[in-house]
């Protein structure tokens, strides 16, 4: 359970990754602002609080697992690692850089603290499946964590995935998924409805739980509970604000993937920068 001294640490981190996820995408690029920043306590809960992890050994074999099935949300994760040291904040603004260890979308091949090569969306949970598997025949005590996007729960590999999951009991498997309601063109449920979702996960096995994607009280006792439960595995929805933190991006689809203007930009590190002071 988290304390409140640990919470307000934690909190402080989800302002530091928000700033930094910001100045690293700079102006004039397009870039995945909403998706980003709507996740930015889920990953400081994992990293700075549930998982299992040596940033000076991120290939210890003992470690969390922690997969990002919607990679083009990666710069949230950049920041993470680069907060923890496994990444230099040197290399932040080589974003999307030809050669850069920080492309747009995961590559574990070539950058440290990734476990999967995501981006193709649909995929990341058929991963997750494949590492919580090994781990039960490497006789593991591991868990693992997938990061899902609500858009991407139109993908059907996600469901044959979900019904792998429950069919061999893979209780060391926790899935989150970001439900901001938006996807690049417009509302989720507009494109194919998700809703009953918590119902929709329960009835292929899993368990469920509903939570507060910005309240980091809630999702670190999810995450708790999610520890706990035998013989399913469990998924964590959090409802969102796409765009969170950024005041004129908050709910709005167009920043989904899209540059913005120099004064945009200023605007946005003002306004970031002003919440990671006063707090």
């Amino acid at each position: 359970m988290v304390d409140d001294g640990k919470l307000a640490e934690l909190e402080a981190t989800a302002r530091e990754l928000r700033y930094h996820i910001v100045k690293m995408m700079g102006a004039d690029k397009p870039h995945h602002f909403g998706g980003s920043l709507s996740i930015v306590e889920l990953i400081t809960a994992l990293y700075f609080y549930k998982m299992r992890y040596d940033p000076a050994n991120p290939a210890w074999d003992g470690r969390d697992r922690f997969v990002m099935s919607k990679g083009h949300t990666v710069p949230t994760q950049y920041a993470a690692l680069a907060k923890l040291g496994v990444l230099s904040m040197e290399d932040l603004p080589s974003l999307k850089q030809l050669g850069s260890v920080l492309q747009g979308h995961p590559n574990a091949c070539m950058t440290a603290g990734l476990e999967a090569c995501t981006g193709s969306l649909g995929q990341g949970l058929s991963f997750a499946n494949g590492i919580a598997l090994a781990a039960r025949i490497r006789d593991l005590d591991i868990r693992v964590y997938c990061l899902l996007g609500d858009g991407e729960l139109h993908e059907g590999q996600i469901w044959e995935a979900v019904m792998g999951s429950s069919t061999h009991q893979l209780d060391n498997l926790c899935a989150i998924v970001d439900r901001n309601g938006l996807k690049s063109q417009g509302k989720v449920d507009e494109a194919k409805r998700l809703e009953p979702l918590a119902q929709k996960w329960e009835a292929f096995g899993w368990r469920a739980i509903s939570v507060d994607g910005h309240d980091l009280r809630q999702i670190c006792d999810a995450l708790d509970k999610a520890e706990v439960v035998t013989g399913k595995p469990t998924v964590i929805i959090a409802k969102t604000v796409k765009g969170k933190g950024v005041a004129f991006m908050e709910g709005q689809f167009q920043f989904h993937n899209a540059p913005i203007s120099q004064e945009q930009w200023q605007e946005a590190m003002r306004l970031l920068a002003a919440d990671k002071e006063v707090a």
